[in-house]
């Protein structure tokens, strides 16, 4: 069952958003979504998807409308104010279960806010389909030691997989990943995406213990 949340940031904004708790939780996640400008919302596809089945894998999710979208207050930040929307996510996350691991999850522009987010208070990224026009410093990122999980599309329209794989080639703790056959959006591939997330968090989580 889906409970909505509402998440406050930095610079004032309020977020619409909702909150879905797993049974004996082993991880948490915060699900970032599609271009604003372009229909994307926290009830986009593959954003909704993950929503629906991660819980039955033991990950309790967030997902939220970015500033602009939706009963979200403020508007277009251009992929800057969206990641104090981030932060403000990742803080009702800690608020909620502090002990959790945490993990950003997202798709295309969503993918690229959240690998722009470098704070502390998160474990690591799954970055779906990230198009690599809206990360802020692929340098720092990459750099980072977090680990990432990159999931492309064989088919996607917006960015070839083989010119994603080449601009992260040297990013350190880095797994990648194409999903065959897919496009962009991932229409009839979304099993595979929740199956590989909900994998990749559990390895984690089990890494972190050994």
């Amino acid at each position: 069952m889906a409970e909505p949340v509402s998440l406050t940031t930095a610079d004032g904004e309020s977020l619409a958003g909702e909150l879905r708790i797993a049974p004996a939780a082993h991880a948490q996640v915060l699900l970032c979504h599609p271009h604003p400008q372009y229909g994307g919302s926290m009830r986009s596809l593959v954003t909704s998807e993950l929503f629906a089945a991660l819980p039955d894998q033991g990950i309790t999710c967030v997902r939220f409308d970015f500033r602009g979208v939706g009963a979200s207050s403020g508007c277009f930040g251009h992929g800057v104010g969206e990641r104090h929307d981030v932060v403000a996510g990742l803080e009702f996350l800690r608020d909620h279960d502090d002990r959790l691991p945490t993990f950003l999850v997202g798709w295309s522009f969503g993918a690229d806010v959240a690998l722009s987010t470098r704070a502390e208070g998160h474990d690591g990224w799954v970055a779906i389909a990230l198009p690599l026009r809206w990360l802020d410093d692929p340098v720092a990122t990459g750099a980072d030691r977090r680990p990432k999980l990159l999931l492309l599309a064989a088919h996607d329209e917006f960015r070839a997989p083989g010119e994603v794989l080449e601009a992260t080639a040297s990013w350190t703790a880095t797994e990648t990943e194409v999903i065959p056959g897919a496009s962009h959006f991932f229409v009839g591939r979304t099993a595979r995406l929740v199956q590989r997330v909900a994998e990749w968090v559990g390895d984690q989580v089990v890494g972190r213990r050994s």
